[in-house]
């Protein structure tokens, strides 16, 4: 049996190996996956796809990110393109010996589009247009900590919805930017189509800032209009205003110009699904790499 499996095997990959060079052409050079998308990263934006260590100041807690967004496609004129997009966004608890238990984690996986126009004899100080449409899932989940030596769950009288609960959200965002080098503005709405916990807003708003300073620095600002739980009535009512201030500098001068350091003041909902019904404000500085 063992044999005849082995046989097997070695005539699949003969085949696909004397297939593969008359593949068309076409296929082979229609994807090239490139980190350069067409819609910029957007600096501020805590929700964005990055790979970021951001310690909190006055805290014994940080935040670790690592994912990014790649264009699978774009076309030759630059002008359209079709992307992936992948995070993980997690918050960690600082303790002695270099040890980071992690809190809570969210995990976020997506397709996007994005289409780009250049502005001509426009009176915007702007020369460029750009839509990005993404199609994305997310959930949430406690890690370290939150039980005790016998697995019980710690705390779930903290919760509005005890602990663990099941934290799951799909979702289409839609961000359209204007930008010149040196600065962007951009606008931005979320329509979330399916979650859990249910009883929740499905729509949120977005806008937000960048302008470049001397010195590769820049000063950036990130807006959101998230809805805002109300516990005695068991659903989101209203919403809150969430601000993320960013500014920070790019290490061009020393040949990293995709690596920020960065300072952050966010005061708002949390970004942490297992947490998003809570408000928080607290100040970060640390280190972003921009694929």
């Amino acid at each position: 049996m063992k044999k005849r499996t082995s046989i097997l095997t070695a005539t699949v990959l003969s085949s696909l190996c004397i297939s593969a060079p008359a593949r068309p052409a076409m296929a082979e050079s229609a994807l090239k996956p490139t980190f350069d998308t067409l819609f910029e990263p957007l600096l501020a934006d805590p929700m964005e796809p990055r790979i970021a260590v951001m310690p909190m100041l006055g805290k014994k807690q940080l935040q670790l990110d690592i994912g990014t967004s790649a264009d699978l496609y774009q076309n030759d004129s630059k002008t359209f393109a079709v992307g992936i997009d992948f995070a993980t966004w997690s918050l960690l608890n600082r303790t002695s010996n270099f040890k980071f238990p992690v809190d809570c984690i969210d995990y976020m996986f997506g397709i996007n589009t994005t289409v780009r126009r250049e502005i001509k004899e426009s009176p915007l100080p702007f020369d460029e247009a750009s839509v990005r449409v993404r199609l994305s899932h997310i959930s949430a989940h406690f890690e370290d900590g939150h039980t005790d030596d016998n697995g019980d769950w710690l705390n779930p009288g903290d919760s509005p919805f005890g602990i663990p609960f099941t934290y799951s959200r799909e979702f289409v965002n839609v961000t359209g930017a204007l930008s010149a080098p040196g600065r962007r503005v951009y606008l931005g709405y979320q329509y979330m189509y399916n979650t859990l916990p249910d009883e929740i807003s499905p729509s949120s708003f977005q806008a937000g800032a960048e302008i470049g300073l001397p010195y590769n620095a820049y000063v950036a600002a990130d807006f959101k209009l998230l809805p805002k739980w109300r516990r005695d009535e068991a659903k989101t009512d209203g919403y809150r205003g969430t601000w993320n201030l960013q500014a920070g500098m790019r290490l061009t001068s020393i040949g990293l110009e995709n690596v920020r350091i960065a300072a952050n003041y966010f005061s708002g909902m949390s970004r942490q699904g297992m947490y998003f019904y809570k408000p928080e404000s607290f100040t970060t500085l640390g280190m972003i790499v921009d694929l």
